[in-house]
């Protein structure tokens, strides 16, 4: 049985979206953990002018709409000489919002070790650089897994937003399509099972990392 026109041009075009979600979604997740790391550990143990920037920098990306980010970095940096293409808008407004939220659970955690560790690893010599990046943030990163992991599927959903800045992922192709076809119950009905099956891929994945980090006797693991 041969498929109508809008079955033939829908699918192609949403497995194309498909591919340039993924695309969004990886850098975007690494690179989000990354400067939450980075953020919430001068915000929990830096001195008080790089504590007031990372505070600073946290209140103004989580505090401001992310569609309100995209457009910024898109439409209002030509305004001052600095151009980028729609893909590094998206992932630039991606990363910077994501990182906000997960330093707040990276400052969270490294606050909640207990100052025992750190100055057990002073009486053994360690320096301060060496205490927070081999003491302090691998236990605290076991503790903030969950609620990194939470930022990260919240990512997969509001990487939708990158069609406002016309990089055509899926929502971006699926928009196309429904408009084309007017047809938008069945395009988007679609469109939220693709990302139901990233979300649950996601899920998987952060399951398996949370057992590789897992340490018998340091928390739960269910």
């Amino acid at each position: 049985m041969e498929l109508s026109p809008f079955y033939q041009e829908l699918l192609p075009s949403l497995n194309r979206g498909l591919i340039m979600t993924i695309a969004l979604i990886v850098p975007s997740a690494l690179g989000g953990v990354f400067i939450g790391i980075v953020a919430g550990t001068l915000r929990a143990y830096g001195n008080r002018i790089t504590r007031s920037i990372g505070n600073f920098y946290a209140a103004l990306f989580r505090g401001t709409p992310l569609v309100v980010q995209l457009f910024v970095l898109y439409f209002g940096l030509p305004n001052i000489g600095l151009y980028l293409s729609p893909y590094m808008a998206a992932v630039i407004g991606f990363i910077l919002c994501s990182g906000a939220y997960q330093s707040e659970y990276i400052r969270g955690a490294l606050l909640s070790i207990k100052r025992g560790q750190y100055h057990g690893a002073q009486a053994l010599g360690f320096s301060f650089f060496q205490t927070i990046f081999w003491i302090i943030i691998p236990q605290a990163v076991r503790k903030a897994i969950h609620g990194c992991g939470n930022e990260i599927i919240y990512l997969i959903k509001y990487s939708s937003l990158a069609y406002i800045v016309t990089v055509m992922e899926l929502t971006g192709e699926g928009k196309t399509i429904a408009t084309e076809y007017f047809r938008f119950t069945e395009v988007f009905m679609i469109i939220g099972l693709y990302y139901l099956a990233l979300v649950s891929c996601a899920v998987f994945i952060l399951k398996r990392i949370e057992n590789k980090l897992y340490i018998p006797g340091f928390g739960y693991n269910r």
